[in-house]
């Protein structure tokens, strides 16, 4: 196991962050916490990654006990932050070189981390240009890169596409599935992207008000509620019924006299099922 947490806890004063949550990420996987703002999401990351130092429960990190004082951990990581932190006035070499330096990157090996990540990002064509004047995507890809100069085993990735537009934000599932193939590395992604977790993720743990509702598979998850949802427009709400079958979910929709319509259940279906509300952005 890449990573087990067992039992994480984490007040901030009154209120209570994260519930004993516990979960494992296997190496090589594309490994997703899927929730609404507020659900312990980015809680879990800053703990992981050492950012937030006092915590309840047990993690290790391949077998061995995690403690964010130890910092030889930080050598196997790379964090991309949910905001922008990009040093604006810097090009884009600038930005990848003061990070070659953090981890002690100099020289020829420095050149080619920095040759090696442009490619993988797609950033060649803008080495000089400054970061201030790139594009929201192009940002993300930029602060990606840095994370992975130093060559993480294992890639965290907090809200990785949040307010980019639909066609940015497909690029960038490209790009996350390109590093965890082509590199090897073990990433673990936040989102409160129903369609995010489902494309990339081999497996999700759904979280909620800091605890986990859910964990497995997105397909094992869905097949569990059903296969077909029905959805059933009332005059004042919308109702859902569950199918194994396409024909039996059509069946029922004749049978009415209201509006409906027949889809496939996504993971937004078993975070409804599972806490009665929708998830919220």
């Amino acid at each position: 196991m890449e990573i087990e947490v067992q039992n994480l806890r984490k007040r901030f004063g009154e209120v209570e962050a994260l519930r004993g949550i516990s979960f494992g990420v296997f190496p090589g996987e594309v490994f997703a916490f899927l929730g609404p703002n507020g659900a312990g999401k980015t809680t879990t990351i800053k703990i992981l990654t050492g950012l937030i130092r006092e915590f309840q429960g047990e993690i290790l990190y391949r077998g061995e006990p995690f403690s964010p004082r130890i910092l030889s951990f930080k050598r196997v990581i790379g964090v991309v932050p949910q905001h922008n932190n990009v040093d604006r006035d810097l090009t884009v070499e600038e930005n990848l070189k003061v990070h070659c330096y953090l981890h002690g990157l100099w020289g020829k090996k420095q050149r080619e981390r920095i040759r090696e990540v442009l490619e993988l990002t797609g950033l060649q064509g803008h080495l000089r240009r400054k970061a201030d004047h790139l594009s929201g995507g192009m940002k993300r890809r930029l602060i990606i890169g840095r994370a992975l100069l130093h060559e993480p085993q294992i890639l965290f990735l907090d809200e990785p596409t949040v307010g980019l537009d639909p066609a940015v934000r497909r690029s960038m599932w490209d790009l996350i599935r390109g590093i965890n193939v082509l590199k090897g590395c073990t990433v673990f992604l936040t989102t409160h992207y129903i369609e995010e977790a489902d494309m990339l993720a081999q497996r999700v743990v759904i979280l909620d008000a800091g605890r986990v509702v859910a964990q497995g598979r997105p397909q094992e998850l869905k097949e569990a509620l059903g296969r077909y949802t029905l959805e059933i427009y009332h005059r004042d709400r919308i109702e859902e019924e569950f199918f194994q079958s396409r024909e039996e979910a059509l069946e029922r929709m004749r049978s009415l006299d209201v509006p409906a319509k027949v889809r496939e259940v996504n993971l937004e279906d078993v975070f409804l099922s599972l806490t009665g509300r929708r998830i919220r952005v």
